[in-house]
């Protein structure tokens, strides 16, 4: 795995670096890769790529956090998931996209033609092996959200995402951690009432679990203790 002295100047700065698919490129390769992109930075409520649209290029993210949602028959908006740094957008594929990308907040992404990207795949036999590692994982996240909304009751579901988002974060407890959903998407996301969510997000703060400073900000203060709320195992 390259040092920081070896890598690209745009790496340097990239939240996702240590979890995308370009950690496991040697110094040389990971320049080839980074020569064939560019970064797009994406402002709040952005859209990268539309539902139906054939994209040109796979994105990794960089930082932020990315809304992927489909449209339902009558209008409504169906949120699907959360991409984050590290994380892959765009169909490698070419196939129509399933579903839209949006900014949730400042984000920015490395964007590679897709016939680049596929290319430099086929060449670079670690990095294929770690996109497909990456995408396993992806259909492991999108089951464990079957599981959520299927299995969980609202509890445990409003207490998984933001443990999903702190994990993300990945900072120390106490730390205020940007929570990029409204209450009507998170309710959306989950399955649940706009009301619903709001309750088990105010008696999460009423036990000391997490600190609410604002509508877009939680502190949290006992991660055992949530992860306990999610119904995750406790070491």
């Amino acid at each position: 795995m390259p040092g920081t002295a070896t890598l690209p100047s745009r790496c340097t700065d990239c939240s996702g670096r240590a979890s995308a698919i370009c950690a496991q490129l040697h110094p040389d390769a990971l320049n080839d890769f980074a020569g064939l992109g560019r970064v797009r930075q994406l402002q709040p409520g952005a859209t990268l790529s539309w539902e139906g649209e054939r994209v040109t290029s796979v994105g990794t993210v960089r930082t932020g956090l990315l809304k992927l949602s489909a449209s339902l028959a009558d209008g409504r908006e169906l949120i699907l998931g959360v991409a984050g740094p590290g994380d892959i957008v765009g169909n490698p594929l070419g196939a129509p996209a399933t579903h839209s990308v949006t900014a949730l907040g400042e984000a920015s992404l490395c964007l590679v033609p897709r016939d680049a990207f596929t290319a430099f795949m086929a060449r670079e036999g670690k990095a294929a092996q770690a996109l497909l590692e990456r995408l396993f994982g992806e259909l492991d996240n999108a089951r464990r959200w079957l599981l959520l909304i299927g299995r969980k009751n609202a509890a445990e579901r409003v207490a998984s995402l933001l443990l999903d988002l702190a994990d993300r974060a990945g900072v120390a407890e106490g730390t205020a951690i940007a929570l990029p959903l409204s209450r009507q998407q998170m309710a959306g996301l989950l399955g649940l009432t706009i009301e619903t969510v709001s309750r088990r997000l105010h008696r999460f703060a009423d036990d000391g679990v997490i600190a609410l400073p604002d509508l877009r900000h939680f502190v949290l203060h006992h991660r055992m203790a949530l992860a306990a709320l999610a119904g995750e195992p406790v070491d």
